[in-house]
């Protein structure tokens, strides 16, 4: 059992933050992260910059951008994040798109986040049939969680085939639009939330894409088993930086 899997057993809602390595700072990695394990994050999505993310919307890809000209590249994420462990023990997931994880090599990559102790991936752009098929055996060979992204217009059939091999959470991305912060979710996405509530997968959903405010993260976990919050993250941070992170994450959960 994975970190994350122990985290999901928790009887709590949990809070899980985005972030783009290497922003604002090229150095403010280990910092942001080491913060918001200190107030109170249950877990933590590190973000490795790409050039053409497309599930992205303006504010990660403008981060990703700042943080590719600073210098951050995946060997770097690995250099700054070597001894995590040794201060950071909360849930670590590596956020990227499969064509820098494919030129650093799979199984590389995967033995990599093992060893340094990150506890799963997400990659937007890998079907789950070609996880499946071909990396399925990789993972499980790591411990690493793979965890594949679900929006409204995915039907119950493929989201039970993600749910069948899946072992950690869904993410369950509360609309088709790229990413950004909103100030609450309307009927169309409560609507969403229950049909896949109503599914009863063996895997528990996390919400992300929206989430802004203490008002998005109950909404969002009235169904669901936590709450991820990426683009008003990185806006307080370029705006505040680290020393707005207690800020923000005790707004989040106490208004």
């Amino acid at each position: 059992m994975n970190r994350i899997q122990q985290k999901l057993q928790e009887n709590k809602k949990l809070l899980s933050i985005y972030f783009t390595a290497g922003y604002p700072q090229i150095d403010d990695t280990v910092t942001i992260i080491e913060k918001l394990q200190e107030n109170g994050v249950d877990m933590i999505e590190i973000g490795l910059p790409f050039s053409d993310p497309l599930a992205d919307g303006p504010v990660i890809q403008e981060s990703s951008t700042k943080a590719l000209n600073n210098g951050m590249t995946t060997k770097k994420l690995f250099e700054q994040i070597q001894n995590i462990r040794q201060t950071v023990d909360i849930p670590l997931v590596i956020m990227g798109y499969f064509n820098p994880m494919l030129q650093y090599g799979m199984e590389a990559f995967c033995a990599k986040c093992a060893s340094i102790g990150i506890d799963g991936l997400i990659i937007p752009d890998l079907p789950v049939d070609v996880y499946d098929r071909e990396y399925k055996a990789i993972f499980e060979k790591y411990n690493l969680s793979n965890i594949f992204l679900i929006t409204p217009q995915t039907s119950d059939e493929r989201i039970r085939y993600i749910d069948s091999v899946s072992d950690a959470f869904i993410y369950m991305v509360s609309s088709a639009a790229v990413t950004g912060a909103k100030g609450s979710f309307g009927e169309i996405q409560q609507q969403y939330f229950e049909r896949v509530n109503g599914l009863k997968l063996k895997n528990p959903q996390i919400v992300g894409f929206g989430i802004s405010n203490k008002i998005t993260f109950e909404q969002a976990t009235t169904y669901a088993k936590g709450a991820i919050i990426g683009s008003a993250f990185i806006n307080m941070i370029t705006k505040d930086g680290v020393k707005g992170i207690d800020n923000f994450v005790k707004k989040v959960l106490n208004g």
